[in-house]
């Protein structure tokens, strides 16, 4: 059975949307209130806003309520996990074609160029 109370869980599920993930990429320009979040976006002000509390509940950013509206930023090392995860993944696979390689060497003989 798998694990859904694992930090990569509520990441993959968050970024799974190109909505969540056009946020994020207008917030890694900086900080921005919702209804500025919401103008490049083809959903209405309440869908970004259901939006913005999935980022927020999947730790990807940070609100902050400045007198009327909420400004968003990008939370420090909200990516971390999944940078994590996927540097592993990236680390077994260059492991895996390095062993493949010595296998091959091993296996082609001496100046063979064939």
């Amino acid at each position: 059975m798998l694990d859904y109370s694992d930090p990569l869980s509520p990441l993959f599920a968050a970024l799974a949307d190109p909505n969540r993930r056009a946020m994020v990429e207008a917030l890694s320009r900086g900080a921005a209130p919702v209804g500025r979040l919401a103008e490049g976006l083809p959903i209405t002000l309440a869908a970004t806003l259901q939006h913005v509390q999935a980022l927020e509940g999947a730790g990807l950013i940070e609100t902050e309520k400045k007198g009327r509206s909420r400004v968003c930023r990008l939370a420090p090392g909200g990516l971390v996990p999944l940078r994590e995860w996927v540097a592993a993944r990236e680390a077994f696979w260059h492991a895996q074609f390095d062993q493949l390689g010595r296998y091959l060497d091993e296996i082609s003989p001496e100046g063979d160029d064939t």
